[in-house]
């Protein structure tokens, strides 16, 4: 396995500061993004399709700094009520998808997207119980009349031109657990895969290793990012929480760097489970823990996951 870094942290740095600053911490991947939520990004999507030279750079930087680009990040609500939101961002999502093709990587991370409650909504609606019956009236128009057509499409766009389409299970999109990936997967096709993140699944209640062990076949990219749960807070208001991030302390759930939301022996199931399920690609680092700097929750992070890579399958079997 090697280690690497979701770009994201990097706002407001230029493409080759991101690189050099993912090079301080001796990590061998980069994941970037062009557009998304929050937009931002470090490549210049409209050129690097259309000039060689563009590509040339990209790659000349890439080897002075000795990194390779582990996937294309973007994210976004591709279903978005909303064509002056939607639209735009399916248009940007294949043009990912063809800039994957160019560059040879042939993965793109996203989310599902959530749709609205009907063809008139304004805003997505992310149903969580079935009951009244409205919500599953609402859930039938989102999966038969939005969510399987568009994927469908998709997928075949991606299929055509060598490219993985990973999902990150998300709450607040359709797709925010296995059942839910299943579904569209089995629906739209085998190109659709995961881009694993286990600090959505902690605070669901779902076991990151029991996932793997089922659904490891799929995973395609991971991310590293931890959360922790405060027990106390969800014995008494369970976990579905809209308090804002950085109020930690009266929050069911928050983002953490790994190994501040669970511990060395969690972490090291984990990447176990990995290497059982076939998976040898790049865990990129995702910084997004409100009470550290930038600098401090990579550090941290790098040094508590690198002694638990395995990078090496042979030496498993060195006694044969």
């Amino acid at each position: 396995m090697k280690l690497g870094l979701h770009a994201n942290v990097c706002a407001g740095f230029s493409l080759e500061e991101t690189l050099s600053y993912c090079k301080g911490f001796n990590l061998q991947a980069i994941e970037m993004k062009t557009i998304g939520f929050p937009k931002m990004g470090h490549l210049d999507l409209e050129g690097l399709l259309a000039e060689k030279s563009s590509i040339n750079r990209l790659e000349e930087l890439l080897e002075k700094y000795n990194l390779f680009i582990s996937a294309l990040g973007c994210s976004g609500n591709h279903v978005h009520p909303d064509e002056k939101v939607r639209l735009p961002f399916q248009e940007t999502f294949r043009k990912n998808i063809l800039l994957a093709e160019k560059l040879g990587i042939g993965k793109v991370v996203t989310f599902s997207g959530c749709p609205g409650d009907s063809g008139s909504s304004l805003y997505p609606n992310w149903v969580t119980c079935p009951w009244p019956d409205d919500y599953l009236k609402i859930l039938d128009y989102q999966w038969n009349d939005v969510l399987l057509p568009y994927w469908c499409s998709v997928a075949k766009f991606a299929r055509e031109h060598g490219v993985q389409i990973c999902f990150e299970m998300h709450p607040g999109f359709s797709v925010y657990n296995p059942e839910t990936f299943l579904k569209l997967r089995d629906a739209a096709g085998e190109n659709l895969g995961l881009n694993f993140d286990p600090s959505h699944l902690f605070w669901q209640g779902i076991d990151p290793v029991e996932v793997i062990s089922r659904l490891g076949k799929y995973i395609h990219h991971v991310h590293l990012k931890d959360s922790y749960v405060d027990k106390k807070v969800v014995r008494f208001n369970g976990v579905l929480d809209t308090k804002h991030y950085k109020d930690v302390a009266n929050r069911a759930w928050t983002f953490r760097t790994v190994g501040y939301g669970h511990s060395e022996e969690v972490w090291r199931d984990i990447i176990s489970a990995l290497r059982v399920a076939g998976y040898d690609y790049v865990l990129s680092i995702e910084h997004e823990d409100c009470l550290m700097s930038r600098d401090e929750g990579l550090k941290k992070a790098v040094d508590f996951i690198r002694p638990l890579l395995i990078s090496d399958p042979a030496a498993e079997m060195w006694w044969a």
